[in-house]
This record gives structure tokens, sequence and C-alpha cells, in this order.
């Protein structure tokens, strides 16, 4: 049960509005729980869609990179309900696969063969932000090695924002989306 209960249905038109410009195209579900929770307060859950609308459908990042990124920032975060929509709606459609999506939620994903040496750099880049809450010379470097200056800006922004979006919904209790991918044992 959620410490703040979602807006169910019937919305308001206002409400209703917002909450279908959240919902990623083409998925079939009612808004996502962690959405509804946050039109209980429509001025910050404005504030909030631009940033989370602009990441994902203007980044500078590829698609399959932004993903990677986002699948290791809520699995470190044990961010379940946020890992395993994303796992849901977008791993496949960015080429995703099952075995490195599993392994974005590993103890130490790189351990993986399956990883290009961009994708490692991002998973390290991930794993050092989460523990020490920066990068070594040698992360940014690995970055740099791959990725424009503006690409890196949208990283940082991007696992920030992802580590936030963990914050809420662990805040908040939200269990898993029912239809969501589960989050690896």
């Amino acid at each position: 049960m959620p410490r703040i209960e979602p807006l169910e249905p019937p919305y308001s038109a206002q409400i209703g509005q917002a909450l279908a410009r959240w919902m990623p195209p083409g998925v079939a579900h009612e808004p996502l729980v962690l959405f509804r929770v946050l039109h209980r307060n429509p001025e910050l859950a404005s504030r909030m869609f631009a940033v989370g609308a602009g990441l994902l459908g203007h980044g500078l990042l590829a698609d399959l990179d932004r993903e990677i990124a986002i699948a290791r920032v809520t699995a470190r975060a044990g961010c379940a309900y946020e890992w395993g929509v994303h796992a849901s709606v977008f791993a496949e459609r960015v080429g995703l696969g099952p075995e490195r999506l599993r392994a974005t939620a590993d103890a130490d994903p790189t351990a993986h063969a399956c990883w290009e040496p961009r994708h490692v750099a991002l998973l390290r880049a991930v794993d050092e932000l989460h523990d020490m809450d920066h990068l070594s010379p040698a992360a940014w470097s690995a970055l740099r090695d791959h990725y424009e200056e503006a690409q890196l800006l949208e990283f940082l922004v991007l696992a920030g924002w992802y580590r936030t979006i963990g914050y809420l919904a662990n805040g908040l209790l939200l269990d898993e989306e029912e239809w969501a991918v589960p989050f690896p044992a």
C-alpha cells in the first residue's frame, strides 16, 4: 500500500490530459501509479514532466545507452518499481535483451561479456556515482572515450534524475506495476 494513495478514475479533464501526456506512446495501461501519486501535487508533477520527458524523448544519448544507465541506476537504488517499468516498456524497443537487462541488476554487471566498451564505461560510472557521489578520473576518462561533452552532461542529469525517481518510488512504498517485468531475485 503506497504511503500516498494514487488518484483513481474518473480524473478531472485537466488531470486526465496531464496523465495521458506522461504515458509512453503505445502503452495500453492505466497511467502509472507513480504518475497518479505525483498528480496529488499537479504543479510539482508539471515541473517534473519537463525534465523526465526531455530525457526520454529528446536526449542525445543513444536510446540503448539511456536505458542501460536507467536500469543500472534503478537497480543500484533498489527501485524494483522503476526498473520493472522501464524493463517492460523500453528494453525490447531499444535492443536491451534479457541477458543484458538481467545483468544490470547483478552485483558486477561488467563481469558479463555481453557489453560493448561504452556500456562498460556507463555501468562503472553509474556505480561510482551511486557509491561515492562523484566520478574518478578513470571513470570520467572512460566516458570521454565514447561520449561528447553534451552527452556527458545529459548522462549525469539522467543518473541523478532516476536516482530521484528511485527515492520517490521507494519512499512512497510503491508496489511494482502488475504488468511490469519483475526485478531479478
